[in-house]
């Protein structure tokens, strides 16, 4: 019988207390984004914002808890932005959207960081136990699609580099469930011939660094057929597929054609619209998309957003978490 696991990819809105009180403190410029070297006063703030964070998805109810990456900055390139080897360039639009983020520009090679780590190490601390924990980091085709190579001179290279620098930070952290890797440039750009392979081998770097179960979550519509075919090579626990934007048809398409694995992600829920889902409306998606697939049925289905839920006012977001968690009830 397949088990229903209401989560997200995390990435949550900051409370609205915290926007006021971290702009006085850290300020308005691109000097004053975050660097991973923050004072005490704004290290506290973010150790009181992770506290709520957690707390929302717990009085939720949802099966799997995020740390929330309030500290991040960029919602796919954090992990490089804060990197000392890392130097922060302009700037750039975020994919298609009226989202931005600074352009990574790698100087030098990517050493261990432990940031992420960190991240969890507190999160652990908060949950005590409470929920099993979900880590969050974008896929090695992602973030190295969004940074700017200026020391290893060759894509393939810098994409295993990514991958390698990926896996030295999954092996540093504590004790998780379940790891979402965030791989929307797989569909807004896609590799092409070769580096589609080489994409799938740089996932299955990253999966290699735990034993939790893997989900390679990609959003904004349906993959290539040939990236999708790739990416069932990598050996991960679950493919996400977003059933809210673009052709529901053409994921249907390719699952019915090159299978897919053990686990589904489905995103059902908008992570970029306020209007709230209702938790009947989020079963019957679920419904309607393992009736369409030749599977008897999955391991996991994981009832989460398309996309990351920071583009949400604070109060939209709350609920919409009360929606999954409500939606994979009525599945029962």
């Amino acid at each position: 019988m397949t088990e229903r696991v209401a989560t997200t990819p995390g990435l949550f809105p900051l409370p609205d207390w915290a926007k006021e009180q971290l702009s006085d403190l850290k300020g308005h410029q691109k000097g004053d984004l975050l660097s991973g070297d923050e004072g005490p006063e704004i290290v506290e703030t973010y150790d009181e914002v992770r506290t709520e964070l957690v707390d929302d998805q717990l009085e939720a109810g949802l099966d799997r808890v995020n740390e929330g990456q309030a500290r991040w900055d960029d919602n796919i390139a954090h992990p490089l932005t804060i990197h000392d080897n890392v130097e922060t360039g302009g700037i750039v639009r975020y994919y298609d959207n009226n989202n931005f983020y600074r352009d990574p520009q790698v100087v030098d090679e990517l050493t261990f960081s432990g940031d992420v780590a960190g991240e969890l190490e507190a999160a652990t601390d908060v949950l005590a136990g409470e929920a099993p924990l979900q880590a969050t980091l974008p896929g090695p085709y992602s973030l190295a699609d969004l940074a700017t190579d200026e020391y290893y001179g060759d894509d393939a290279e810098f994409l295993a580099a990514v991958a390698e620098f990926l896996a030295g930070e999954v092996e540093a952290f504590p004790e998780h469930e379940t790891l979402f890797l965030l791989e929307p440039s797989l569909v807004e750009n896609p590799p092409g011939d070769g580096a589609d392979a080489r994409a799938s081998e740089a996932i299955d770097t990253v999966a290699a660094a735990t034993d939790a179960e893997v989900v390679v979550h990609s959003y904004w519509g349906a993959f290539e057929e040939k990236v999708y075919a790739h990416l069932l090579d990598a050996d991960v626990d679950a493919v996400g597929f977003d059933l809210i934007a673009g052709d529901r048809e053409d994921t249907v398409y390719n699952v019915q054609e090159y299978g897919t694995t053990d686990s589904v992600a489905l995103g059902l829920v908008d992570g970029q619209n306020t209007l709230v889902e209702e938790p009947e409306t989020i079963a019957e998606r679920v419904e309607w998309f393992e009736a369409q697939v030749p599977v008897s049925e999955f391991d996991q289905t994981y009832l989460t957003s398309n996309t990351e839920l920071f583009y949400l006012p604070e109060n939209k977001y709350k609920q919409k978490l009360a929606a999954l968690a409500e939606g994979a009830e009525v599945l029962e």
